[in-house]
């Protein structure tokens, strides 16, 4: 009877902690490449890269080879010569990528070498010109979006939501090259980081000390002198172990353009919006207000623009208190999000659960598409199938 009991409760125990647990998508290995392989969790892309600055950037330009020489072939090759820029009432039509490239070659004084260098690997891992990959990482400089953090009495058992509204342009096709990667650089705090082949910055992350990051572009464009803002937020990622530490990077290096941020810290159930602009610097926490932000919820950060910003915080206070992750997702629909809505985030940080939506190939927001759910811890255990293709390591002359 004592044993019966105990298989009984034995049994409870595990289908409890089964419910408990993050369900674990249906994985295939695709290919391997040194310490780093490419799967598919559920039909998502996730790129594994571990190692060196070189290393890490090899493994994505091999794993990720065709994705990246057709980005990089439609962006420069099809979709820069539709860019115009209005001089004096005449809209010209200026060579984008050598403009690009004036750019970032001013900006190589503010950059870590690391960036380079992994830069180099995904280069030469791609087979495609350093100088082509350099020019393609510009890219993020240029997006626009939306952003919010709820915590405590305005969720419904005061779990941290981080949301996270990339608005750029569906018509760029980068949704058909997203993929998430999963960055175990040699040294620092392993992140996931919401992207698209070829780009190693980032725009929307969150690392494995609950730290996760948005942003939102302004103005200020020609202001360049400065570490490019999806360098400082890759850096926060594999740098900071909690929110201070995040604000601190920001706050002390030289910065470009107009940009703004909404940081968390599922630790500690703080977040932050931020200005870290080429020439300002500023916070406002959770219930403050701000002349450009008028409108103070109670634990609550919300950041948008315009007419999104005041439907942001109408959907907000009318849900105060009753938010769970199905009506957090929500809160990102249209019109908060924009049409050219390319991928829409919600990080519950404390946790490392997180779920993405993209655009689709025929250019619908994101914010009409389903969600696929993650966990950054449990991805951080995915080992490779030893069966799968593998693809020439990194040359080991290149590292230490």
């Amino acid at each position: 009877m004592f044993r019966t009991a105990t298989r009984a409760l034995s049994l409870i125990l595990a289908l409890w902690l089964l419910a408990a647990s993050p369900a674990r998508g249906e994985s295939k290995t695709i290919a391997r490449c040194g310490a780093g392989f490419l799967e598919e969790v559920d039909g998502y892309k996730v790129l594994h890269v571990k190692g060196t600055p070189y290393e890490m950037g090899y493994q994505q330009g091999a794993l990720l080879k065709d994705d990246i020489r057709e980005l990089v072939r439609f962006l420069f090759d099809e979709k820069a010569k539709e860019l115009t820029i209005d001089i004096a009432g005449i809209g010209l039509k200026p060579n984008a990528k050598a403009i690009i490239a004036v750019i970032a070659e001013g900006q190589k004084r503010f950059i870590p070498a690391w960036y380079f260098e992994e830069l180099r690997g995904v280069a030469e891992g791609s087979g495609l010109s350093y100088d082509e990959i350099v020019v393609a990482n510009f890219i993020p400089e240029l997006f626009h979006c939306s952003g919010f953090a709820l915590a405590g009495s305005a969720t419904k058992d005061g779990t941290l939501y981080h949301g996270r509204i990339l608005d750029y342009g569906c018509d760029w096709r980068l949704q058909e090259h997203a993929v998430l990667t999963i960055a175990e650089p040699e040294g620092k705090i392993p992140f996931v980081n919401v992207t698209y082949a070829g780009f190693i910055g980032s725009v929307t992350g969150m690392n494995a000390k609950s730290i996760s990051i948005g942003e939102m572009g302004g103005r200020g464009l020609g202001h360049w002198n400065g570490v490019p803002m999806a360098v400082l937020v890759r850096k926060a990622l594999e740098e900071a172990n909690d929110l201070d530490e995040a604000i601190v990077i920001f706050r002390d290096h030289p910065r470009t353009c107009e940009y703004y941020y909404v940081i968390a810290d599922g630790k500690t159930g703080r977040a932050i919006g931020m200005e870290a602009s080429w020439n300002a610097f500023g916070t406002i926490g959770m219930g403050e207000s701000h002349p450009r932000l008028p409108h103070a919820v109670k634990d609550a950060v919300l950041l948008s623009a315009g007419s999104r910003y005041e439907e942001l915080v109408r959907r907000v206070k009318a849900g105060f208190g009753t938010f769970d992750v199905e009506s957090a997702r929500r809160l990102m629909d249209r019109p908060v999000a924009m049409k050219s809505n390319l991928h829409s985030v919600l990080f519950e940080t404390k946790s490392t659960r997180f779920w993405v939506a993209n655009a689709s190939k025929d250019g619908e927001p994101a914010a009409t598409q389903p969600y696929h759910a993650f966990q950054l811890t449990e991805l951080l255990t995915h080992t490779p199938d030893s069966s799968a293709p593998s693809l020439p390591a990194p040359p080991a002359a290149e590292h230490p």
